[in-house]
């Protein structure tokens, strides 16, 4: 709006030179409208236009002189479409006389009725008014004409001298409509209903301005409907402006409009601009719209200078930001929790420059969660970022979308995280510049809760650092190292990580893995990878594991049931009384193991329960999670029947462990049960089984056996002769 204003004041300054004009004429008591062809020339002579003056000239003289005139028209510039760049029906204007004789300008009332302004801009974005407004340019310039500077510097003053000297009435805009349209851009505009009522203008005095007026753009059928109120003070450099008591309401209606309408009003205390002190300074502003209302103080120094600085204060009032989504016409994402995302507010202090911004003391609430701390960027250009934030309680899940009937894959944690970072985008990883501190007093993320959680990133030219430590961490505490480097051409990570007393088996399950184990665990973890594609990470993996789980079980194995099968065939009993409790408490399990190209190998596994003791070795793939393990037991003396020690007392209970780590397979090994003892038994028995009655029982054990332990048997016959052959 501030070329309509310009052009409105223009031609308000030509009333006035109109009225100077018709008083020297009424002076002499001759009639003002035979002046008018005076009149038109010296318009077409100045700007080249035609003025038309239809209406009668009316003057007045004492107290004040004045003219009132009837409708009126100023032609378009050439080259524009629209006949008319201003219409007039009419206006009232008069000028203080007596303070004439002391050479200063008291303008009296200023009115103007049906004043309509056809701005338009060209496709090539030349403006209609650009001929008025164009400034005047010597034609030469000797050694003796004054400086520009100097002659800059000697109008100022003149102009200031003269301004001191003025004062204008009340000025009254009625009925005005601004007609704008845009060429360039496509955009049309119709400033209607415009209004404008001020109070008496005088330098370094309150000046109240009312302004009102109706935009349509005809391209969206959208109105706005607006009115601003203010008391301005304006010295007479036109330099320092000050402002009070400012109200703009907006009313916005249309059809794609939240419920057809909506209403907005910006208020501000009061506030000041300084051109020769650059400062700026608002107190008081508060924006609010519908349910949403901020508030804020702002202040600027050497705002038109590269060290500029801004301050300020911002706060937003609690409002519901599902229901303010909705009322834009914005789908709310559907998640768990349905009334999350129901309450929001915020606060901080803000200090910026034209290369950065600093937030201090923010304070956000979001539903039930408090977030206080600061952050800040510096150089835009390549930022650099620093944070330190603190969160009371969050719970992430509420706002993710609703669970999916179906299981979740399973997804190995190595293996997402190899995933992720090769998606990473290596420039901006290079780029960033980052250091910052967060802290969550109660976390709860893919349904894992999680308390005193501390993080700390830090990145620097390629490298980006992560120290994470969560000091409940299921009944125990995790803590762990995380790097990526992308300084050189293959990207490096570095894992190392540490867990201490940690329930396992609720852990599996937040994960959403179905629970293999349970126990207290205690482990290690340092692991590195390189590579640009999850497969080169992946199948890079190296590193080293230690782990020891306390007083737990495996679950779905019972390696009691393996040994007591394993005894049963040995003796030629019944498998009758072998119990199907899957499960195996245990009073340890423990190892160490060897992680390289994916493959995590472990010779030192270590189990003890109550009864048994095992060791084992075999291989974990991470790429495919696959299991090939081999656990072994020797049963003590004093756990077998007297009767049996001689026969089961040192003998290997070999069990196969394969499948995957979520869906692990046990199977006895039988083969490995045949010891020279054992043989010599298994012969002393089928010597005794020659009879009917002897043959009948050993069938019947053999019945009762599965078709895989069948299969094992006959892989046992090779080493027990051809015992066993007659069975098959």
């Amino acid at each position: 709006m501030k070329n309509p204003l310009k052009i409105m004041l223009s031609i308000i300054a030509a009333l006035v030179l109109l009225v100077v004009l018709v008083v020297c004429a009424g002076v002499f008591f001759i009639n003002p409208n035979n002046f008018k062809p005076e009149i038109i020339a010296a318009v077409k002579n100045k700007t080249g236009r035609d003025l038309g003056i239809d209406g009668d000239l009316k003057l007045t003289v004492f107290p004040s002189i004045g003219v009132n005139t009837g409708k009126m028209t100023l032609s378009n510039a050439q080259g524009f479409e629209a006949k008319n760049f201003a219409y007039l029906e009419e206006s009232h204007i008069n000028v203080a006389l007596l303070p004439l004789l002391s050479k200063k300008v008291q303008v009296g009332d200023i009115a103007l009725k049906g004043l309509m302004l056809n701005l338009t801009t060209n496709h090539q974005g030349v403006t209609n008014w650009d001929d008025l407004t164009a400034k005047k340019t010597p034609a030469s310039v000797t050694n003796s004409t004054p400086s520009t500077q100097q002659i800059a510097a000697t109008a100022a003053v003149e102009t200031a001298a003269a301004l001191s000297k003025l004062s204008i009435g009340n000025v009254t805009l009625t009925n005005t409509q601004i007609n704008w349209q845009n060429q360039q851009t496509g955009q049309n505009y119709v400033f209607k209903d415009v209004s404008l009522a001020s109070s008496k203008a005088r330098f370094n005095q309150p000046i109240s301005i009312n302004i009102g007026f109706i935009t349509l753009n005809p391209d969206t059928n959208i109105t706005q409907t607006q009115k601003l109120d203010t008391i301005l003070t304006i010295n007479e450099q036109l330099d320092t402006v000050a402002f009070s008591d400012t109200t703009l309401q907006t009313i916005t209606a249309g059809d794609s409009i939240p419920n057809k309408s909506m209403t907005s009003s910006l208020i501000i205390a009061s506030g000041a601009v300084s051109l020769p002190k650059q400062t700026i300074k608002v107190s008081g502003l508060q924006l609010k719209s519908g349910d949403l209302s901020l508030s804020a103080e702002v202040s600027s120094e050497h705002f038109k200078e590269a060290n500029a600085t801004f301050q300020g204060t911002l706060s937003i009032a609690q409002f519901n930001p599902a229901k303010l989504i909705k009322e834009f016409a914005i789908p709310v994402p559907a998640m768990r929790d349905a009334n999350a995302l129901n309450k929001f507010a915020l606060s901080f202090t803000i200090s910026a420059t034209p290369n950065s911004v600093d937030l201090q003391n923010i304070v956000l609430n979001l539903d039930d969660t408090l977030i206080k701390g600061s952050t800040s960027v510096n150089n835009f250009a390549l930022p650099a970022i620093a944070f330190n934030l603190a969160i009371d309680s969050i719970d992430v899940d509420r706002y993710s979308s609703p669970a999916e009937k179906s299981k979740p894959a399973n997804v190995s944690p190595l293996l997402a995280l190899t995933a992720g970072v090769a998606v990473l985008p290596v420039d901006l990883l290079r780029k960033l510049d980052a250091n910052g501190d967060l802290v969550v007093g109660s976390l709860k993320a893919n349904g894992m809760n999680l308390q005193d959680v501390h993080l700390h990133v830090g990145a620097k030219n390629g490298l980006v650092t992560t120290t994470q430590s969560i000091k409940q961490f299921y009944q125990g505490e995790y803590a762990s190292n995380f790097s990526v480097d992308v300084r050189q051409p293959k990207t490096v990570l570095e894992v190392d990580q540490k867990l201490d007393h940690v329930q396992i088996e609720p852990l599996l399950t937040a994960l959403g893995n179905k629970a293999t184990i349970r126990g207290t665990l205690d482990s290690s973890l340092q692991l590195q990878g390189y590579g640009n594609t999850p497969a080169e990470l992946q199948s890079s993996l190296s590193g080293q594991l230690k782990f020891l789980c306390k007083d737990g079980a495996m679950l779905g194995f019972n390696l009691q049931n393996m040994i007591d099968k394993g005894k049963a065939l040995l003796k030629g009993s019944d498998l009758a009384a072998i119990t199907d409790n899957k499960e195996t408490p245990f009073l340890m399990l423990g190892g160490s193991a060897v992680i390289a190209k994916g493959i995590v190998t472990n010779d030192d596994l270590e189990l003890k329960t109550n009864k048994v003791q095992a060791t084992g070795k075999g291989t974990v793939n991470l790429l495919n999670q696959q299991l090939n393990y081999k656990l072994t037991a020797l049963l003590p003396k004093d756990s077998v029947d007297p009767a049996d020690a001689d026969l089961l007392h040192n003998t290997p209970m070999v069990i196969l462990v394969g499948g995957t780590l979520s869906k692990p397979t046990y199977t006895l090994d039988v083969t490995a049960l045949v010891t020279d003892k054992a043989k010599a038994k298994i012969e002393s028995v089928i010597n005794n089984a020659q009879t009917e009655e002897g043959k009948a029982k050993i069938e019947k054990a053999l019945d009762k056996l599965k078709p895989e332990e069948k299969e094992k048997l006959k892989e046992l016959a090779p080493k027990v002769g051809k015992l066993f052959k007659k069975f098959f």
